[in-house]
């Protein structure tokens, strides 16, 4: 920013909080990065140190470039359409260095626990443990920074580009590391409530499935508008496709801050898609919005219906691709009844 342009942003004491606002990272960057544990340990065996962490707003400037710059390099040229696939990589990157640091963090809390199974008298013994807790939290501390950088990273990725990210595996599950401990087992118990809270939402479950082939995005998130003003606090679980009426989904719930379950297919077999179908009724969903599909969608459809589920049901546009089908084969009668059911909005 020039003097000049500075002076004019300062000019009157209204504008302060906005230009203290444009220099200051958000509460998820200042939690992660800008209260470090006064001693840490950064590489295991390492005795602990004081090490200090890169400043909030910088590290938060640098994952916004990191992506934004990538898309003005590359918009408008014959290389656009692959730059989402190279920025995925970018937060993927955030996000499998966090992946690591959590498995570390999870192994050093199974030998915290089995520590405090066999406690024994002596320096030795207590040396150790205050180290291993020492290294737990330390981890988790990393870990923290690096899911910040790749939820910032995830944001802007989302906002180039009108797409959710997500992992091709595994969960997206954020916290920020603000406990100091008192003791061992303490920690531990803290450590697996936080866990549980930031992988297990607890809130009213909203199913949401639709074909891979989908574009129209506006009645499905003019639907789900009208849902979480109902249930401010759903969990949305959707069956896990990347593209299509899930993606729709996803991005969504991005936008809206609420919480996304990816129920994929799990298992192999010819019946792991209808057993997806029972677990997702399973879950006692509140409501659910289905969009037209294969003889599966209908499946769904039948499952939540017969376990009362408010359906919202949205039919394929007419001018929609047909999927291909085998020659000599028909509607099944599952598809007719989901083009036949009563509730399409």
């Amino acid at each position: 920013m020039s003097k000049q342009s500075a002076k004019k942003a300062v000019s009157t004491f209204a504008d302060l909080p906005e230009l203290y606002a444009e220099e200051t990272a958000t509460p998820a960057f200042e939690a992660s990065f800008g209260d470090p544990l006064p001693l840490s340990i950064i590489e295991p065996g390492e005795e602990p140190g004081e090490h200090t962490m890169p400043e909030p707003f910088a590290a938060q400037k640098v994952c916004g470039e990191l992506i934004t710059s990538l898309f003005l390099l590359l918009d408008d040229t014959r290389l656009s359409p692959l730059a989402p696939d190279a920025a995925w990589g970018i937060v993927n990157s955030f996000h499998f260095v966090a992946g690591t640091l959590e498995r570390r963090e999870d192994r050093i809390a199974d030998k915290i626990r089995e520590m405090t199974r066999r406690m024994e008298p002596g320096e030795v013994f207590n040396k150790e443990l205050e180290d291993a807790q020492l290294e737990c939290q330390s981890l988790a501390e990393q870990r923290a920074a690096f899911e910040a950088m790749r939820d910032y990273a995830a944001a802007m990725y989302r906002a180039c580009w009108r797409r959710a990210w997500a992992p091709t595996k595994g969960s997206k599950a954020s916290s920020v590391s603000t406990a100091s401990y008192i003791n061992a087992l303490d920690f531990l118990r803290e450590r697996a409530l936080a866990k549980r809270e930031r992988v297990e939402p607890q809130g009213p479950i909203v199913v949401f499935s639709g074909p891979a082939i989908w574009e129209e995005w506006e009645p499905l998130w003019a639907k789900l508008d009208e849902i979480k003003v109902r249930t401010p606090h759903m969990t949305l679980v959707t069956t896990g496709q990347r593209k299509g009426a899930d993606a729709i989904a996803a991005a969504w719930a991005a936008r809206e801050g609420v919480p996304v379950v990816a129920f994929g297919l799990y298992g192999t077999g010819r019946k792991s898609a209808f057993t997806r179908n029972r677990k997702l009724a399973e879950l006692g969903p509140v409501e659910a919005v289905l969009c037209e599909g294969s003889g599966l969608q209908a499946n769904l459809y039948q499952t939540l219906r017969k376990e009362g589920v408010p359906i919202h049901a949205f039919q394929k546009p007419k001018d929609a691709a047909a999927p291909r089908k085998a020659r000599g084969s028909e509607q099944t009668p599952e598809e007719d009844t989901f083009r036949r059911a009563r509730r399409f909005v």
